[in-house]
């Protein structure tokens, strides 16, 4: 039998920057060929998923804003099971800003009686931001990450991530997050497999990064696949602990998971 279910990754398997990644709308369109809905699984913590498909229409796939999680949606999904009445201190970008405002939940400025500290890139992340993150930490309150990725594929070249500026916190605070959401976490895990709804053993996620995509599929039980058009490279490759079922050249490619799919399944 055939996969049921794929995971989709964004930066680095289908656009880099704006840009569509040649091939991944051909693989794309053999994956739906295929029977399958993909679900597109992005750390990115910016854009809200209709954003998100907005985004991802302007660079050629069209996809319902419902076949879409962020980082942005795991984070908000976290924080209204787990501090739905807090006052969040957020590091972060405006996107993010409004994800947590749509769902009703509360933000704070002031260091002094925020609940919870939560950490995303920042494209003007600086030394007062890194103050004000020590100090809330100060008061020993939660400390969450939206996702670890350090560097981001952007248009040109990579560019740093949410992991840089939570790690940058994490160390003038002498501490580590109490989570860091995102792939691989297992809140994801969860949603994504929600969202799914089949046999996670069925399902392929298809990535470009070791340490998110592919240690998100070994945790989720589903079949691995690595592309090597974002930001793992052969030496990387070579250095890893992980074993991604399948290394690809690009999403194009992705016929032969499925044919492999066809006849073991």
């Amino acid at each position: 039998m055939d996969y049921d279910g794929a995971v989709l990754d964004v930066d680095g398997t289908v656009v880099r920057g704006d840009d569509p990644i040649p091939g991944a709308a051909e693989g794309y369109d053999r994956i739906r060929a295929a029977g399958i809905d993909p679900l597109f699984v992005s750390n990115n913590p910016t854009k809200a998923p209709p954003a998100y498909a907005d985004r991802l229409a302007a660079a050629g796939f069209t996809v319902d804003p419902n076949r879409i999680v962020t980082a942005g949606t795991v984070t908000v999904d976290y924080l209204r099971e787990r501090h739905p009445d807090a006052d969040h201190f957020v590091i972060g970008e405006s996107g993010l800003f409004e994800q947590l405002a749509g769902a009703d939940l509360g933000t704070t400025d002031d260091v002094e009686t925020a609940d919870v500290l939560v950490a995303s890139i920042d494209r003007e992340f600086d030394y007062g931001d890194l103050r004000d993150a020590l100090w809330a930490l100060e008061r020993d309150i939660p400390f969450i990450g939206t996702d670890p990725d350090v560097v981001i594929p952007a248009a040109e070249r990579n560019v740093p991530g949410s992991g840089a500026v939570i790690n940058a916190i994490a160390g003038v605070a002498e501490r580590d997050p109490d989570i860091t959401l995102g792939k691989p976490s297992q809140p994801a895990v969860d949603l994504v497999r929600e969202r799914l709804g089949v046999d996670p053993e069925r399902c392929l996620v298809v990535g470009d990064r070791l340490d998110t995509d592919i240690a998100f599929g070994e945790r989720a039980g589903m079949t691995t696949v690595l592309v090597r058009t974002g930001i793992t490279d052969d030496a990387r490759l070579a250095a890893t602990s992980y074993e991604p079922d399948y290394v690809l050249d690009s999403l194009a490619e992705i016929d032969r998971v499925l044919a492999d799919g066809a006849k073991t399944r």
